[in-house]
């Protein structure tokens, strides 16, 4: 469902991704991680056709993010970090302006923007204005706008960034229900929700996959697996 070959960007002399190779299968959660300079902003760019490859190629839902990114665009559904919302909407009209702009047919965005408040338990806050909702509740509508259009794949940056544990266990609920459902790709650093919810784990560093691995075949912990495995810090 989202493949990489020799994927590669240069921001001047600096390296920020190096020929880097990987491949998600459909319907699983998977986790992305790495340190801060690690690569994982910049891949998530261009899977998002917001930034274009120097060299190697990227494949998302059979369509290359290069020559095809209109198609691209049409399968995924983006919750970046810090999500932009715009505070004077209320979370209906929220959604149901996501939807216009994604081209849910007219006649289903009532419909389907209810749907989506239910399954992302916003049902509560529908008719609040975004500048009044909890960090939690943000971050449910930031999922709740990824979901519009219903995509085929979700790629979701920190998702649980700044919640307190009982947002963070409640966050974490939600996209474990989308396997099976979705194609997720998740950036975390939080490592413990990770472990609980993907079924698969990357790891980067300097712009290079550094290891492929099922969290429940990780010989100790996730931890101390990502602390051996990279250098840590910024580059």
């Amino acid at each position: 469902m989202i493949e990489t070959s020799g994927l590669t960007k240069r921001f001047g002399d600096f390296e920020a991704l190096s020929e880097l190779n990987i491949s998600i299968p459909t319907g699983e959660i998977t986790g992305f991680l790495g340190p801060n300079g690690a690569g994982k902003t910049t891949a998530m760019r261009i899977l998002t056709c917001t930034l274009s490859p120097d060299c190697g190629s990227a494949n998302v839902a059979g369509f290359d993010v290069v020559d095809q990114p209109d198609e691209v665009r049409k399968r995924i559904g983006f919750m970046p970090e810090n999500a932009p919302l715009y505070p004077d909407m209320t979370v209906t009209e929220l959604l149901s302006f996501v939807a216009r702009i994604k081209s849910v047919n007219s006649d289903s965005v009532a419909e389907h923007v209810e749907s989506i408040i239910t399954q992302t338990g916003l049902d509560s806050m529908r008719g609040k204005l975004v500048a009044h909702l909890s960090r939690g509740f943000r971050q449910r509508a930031a999922l709740a706008q990824a979901l519009i259009g219903d995509p085929e794949i979700l790629i979701l940056d920190e998702p649980t960034s700044g919640l307190d544990p009982h947002q963070i266990v409640e966050i974490r609920e939600l996209i474990r229900k989308l396997r099976g459902k979705r194609t997720v790709l998740l950036s975390s650093h939080q490592l413990d929700e990770v472990a609980r919810i993907c079924s698969k784990v990357l790891i980067i560093d300097k712009g290079k996959l550094v290891v492929e691995v099922d969290p429940l075949q990780v010989d100790g912990t996730l931890e101390d697996l990502f602390l051996r495995s990279t250098s840590g810090g910024v580059r």
